[in-house]
C-alpha cells in the first residue's frame, strides 16, 4: 500500500508543478505583452514635436489668462480622455469643458466662444463628424488645434496647429482598437494640463481648495497645517 501513496504523492507533485510552470509561461507571456506595449508607446511619445507642443501650451496658458476656456472634443473611446484631461484642469481652478463631436452639431457647440482653444482629437483626421465639427468651428474666432496620428489627412490639411503623434501598433490582435492612441492621448493631454499649471506658476493652495475631500484632501490638510 506505501507504494500507490507514493505513486499518489508524485502524481500530486507533478500536477502541482505542471500547474506552476503553466502559471509561470502565462506570466511570462503577459509580461512580454506589456513590456511591449510600452516601447510603442515610448516610440509614440518620442515622435511629439516638442516646438510644436511648447506653442500649445504657450496657447493654451495665454487663453486661459485672457479669461478663456480650453475645450477638448473627441469620439467613442476618446471622450474619458478628454474628460480625464478637463477633471485635471478644473481641479487647479482652470477652465476647461468637453465638447462632445457628435452632439455638437445638436446645439453643444454653443459653448465655444470667441477666443477659446479648441481641441479636436481624432486618431485618423478623416472621422465624418470630426471633419464637419472643424469645419463648422473654423466659422467661429477660436483657436482650433488637431491631436492626430496621421500625418497625411483632411484635418492634417485643413488645421494649421497640429500634434502629430507616430503610432504602428494599437496592441489589440487586430491592430485596429483604440487602445495604445487612447493612452498616447491621455499622456500628452495631461502633460498639457500639468505645463499649464507651470506655466501659470501655479501653486498647490489652488488645487487645495477645489480637493478637500478623499485621502488627496486629507494629505492637503496635513501638509497645509502649521
Amino acid at each position: 500500500m506505501r507504494w500507490i501513496q507514493d505513486i499518489g504523492w508524485e502524481l500530486i507533485r507533478n500536477i502541482l508543478i505542471s500547474d506552476r510552470k503553466k502559471r509561470d509561461t502565462k506570466g511570462t507571456v503577459m509580461i512580454c505583452y506589456f513590456e511591449k506595449q510600452m516601447r510603442e508607446l515610448e516610440r509614440s511619445i518620442h515622435s511629439l514635436d516638442e516646438v510644436m507642443f511648447r506653442r500649445m501650451v504657450e496657447r493654451a496658458a495665454g487663453t486661459i489668462c485672457a479669461g478663456h476656456k480650453i475645450i477638448v472634443s473627441g469620439l467613442g473611446k476618446n471622450v474619458p480622455i478628454c474628460e480625464k484631461f478637463v477633471g485635471s484642469m478644473i481641479s487647479m481652478g482652470l477652465d476647461a469643458y468637453f465638447l462632445h463631436t457628435n452632439s455638437a452639431i445638436h446645439g453643444d457647440m454653443g459653448l465655444v466662444k470667441e477666443g477659446d482653444m479648441v481641441i479636436l482629437l481624432t486618431k485618423s483626421g478623416e472621422t465624418e463628424e470630426s471633419v464637419r465639427l472643424a469645419r463648422l468651428l473654423k466659422e467661429r474666432d477660436a483657436q482650433l488645434w488637431l491631436l492626430t496620428f496621421s500625418r497625411n489627412s483632411t484635418l492634417t490639411d485643413e488645421i494649421k496647429d497640429c500634434i502629430i503623434l507616430d503610432l504602428e501598433d494599437e496592441g489589440d490582435p487586430w491592430n485596429i482598437m483604440p487602445n495604445n492612441s487612447t493612452t498616447v492621448n491621455l499622456i500628452i493631454l495631461q502633460g498639457l494640463a500639468m505645463m499649464v499649471a507651470k506655466e501659470l506658476e501655479l501653486d498647490v493652495e489652488q488645487f487645495r481648495r477645489n480637493h478637500p475631500g478623499g485621502h488627496i484632501g486629507e494629505l492637503l490638510r496635513i501638509k497645509n497645517d502649521p
